[in-house]
């Protein structure tokens, strides 16, 4: 039996023998620096394809004590709102050269913080997490040691670090405006779990919006609690039914708003107005249009990636806030007028 011959693994020098440039030159161009013309950059490119030379990562942490990995920790990577954060997030960090991580805690904190250290453990470069505790004070081992973390959709609680979040009770004071314009005085709440800054910010907008039109808010119209479909069918029954039902619903995420979705009155003169914040896929083809308060998770992904980034290329400023505004979109679920009563 013969034995096939060993390949050695082609290196930079060979890329710049065959490109007929200097070592120097190849390493810009794999490393995506400047300096280097597009045709000797199309030569080396042309070089490495050709031989089949792939970076040495191992390498290079040995050299600068970097993976070129940074993780994100997502509440659900399966819902919508997460799978756009992911997706911007991912075209900055592959822009820079790396490879991302993600994981979803489930908004288990426990699972959080697990998930956190694994991969803190594993020497990711940087951390963004979508919070799902209300204590973080467990990475400040990593943070104080030069570990870069990013909060996303929700602040840090318990210790210093830049935040990048949506506009949330500007989104619902601006929505349930909107709502009251339209003729309603009766505005019923259906809010995630009132301990989550998104959930508490939702609500403060949809408090504020009522006292700026002078209108006073019954506790009895707002229902706050777990997103499951149970909890948010009981809350559309209870606040559509009655003698005395609200004529419009605030829904305060997309899956409460889905939730509500099946369970509002058949009859359309019996169904009150919905107005829901964040955006759904399929909005625009139900009739009527579902009408949102639309975050922009591109944009918070973007941001939040960048800020990381800047924090790993030396950027020193004091932990800052970057706060995205949200969009109304306006399709007709909104818009019925109040005729309840």
């Amino acid at each position: 039996m013969t034995s096939r011959p060993v390949t050695a693994r082609p290196t930079m020098k060979d890329v710049a023998a065959a490109a007929g440039v200097g070592l120097k030159t190849v390493s810009r161009v794999v490393n995506g620096e400047g300096g280097v013309t597009e045709q000797t950059a199309a030569r080396v490119r042309e070089a490495i394809a050709a031989l089949g030379f792939r970076r040495n990562d191992s390498a290079r942490l040995l050299r600068t004590g970097r993976t070129a990995s940074v993780a994100l920790l997502l509440e659900d990577i399966k819902d919508p709102f997460s799978s756009a954060l992911t997706r911007a997030v991912e075209e900055v960090v592959w822009a820079e050269g790396c490879l991302l991580f993600t994981g979803s805690s489930g908004e288990d904190p426990a699972r959080e913080r697990e998930l956190a250290l694994a991969f803190c453990a594993r020497r990711v470069d940087g951390l963004i997490v979508v919070p799902a505790g209300d204590d973080h004070r467990y990475l400040l081992p990593e943070t104080e040691s030069g570990t870069p973390v990013v909060f996303l959709d929700r602040p840090a609680a318990g210790i210093d670090a830049d935040a990048v979040l949506s506009d949330n009770a500007g989104g619902a004071r601006d929505g349930v405006a909107h709502l009251i314009r339209h003729g309603h005085r009766r505005i019923g709440f259906v809010g995630d779990q009132p301990h989550l800054h998104t959930a508490a910010e939702r609500l403060r907008g949809y408090r504020e919006a009522m006292a700026a039109a002078g209108l006073t808010v019954d506790q009895r119209w707002i229902d706050s609690g777990p997103s499951d479909p149970a909890r948010v069918a009981a809350a559309v029954t209870r606040l559509t039914t009655g003698p005395e039902p609200v004529t419009a619903l605030f829904t305060a995420n997309n899956r409460i708003t889905l939730a509500a979705l099946h369970h509002l009155p058949a009859a359309p003169s019996e169904a009150p107005a919905l107005l829901g914040f964040d955006d759904l896929e399929l909005a625009a083809l139900l009739t009527p249009g579902l009408s949102v308060v639309a975050q922009d998770p591109a944009a918070l992904g973007t941001a939040a990636a960048r800020t990381l980034f800047a924090r790993l290329a030396g950027d020193t400023t004091p932990p800052g806030r970057i706060v995205v505004p949200t969009r109304l979109i306006a399709r007709g679920s909104a818009e019925r007028p109040s005729g309840r009563g």
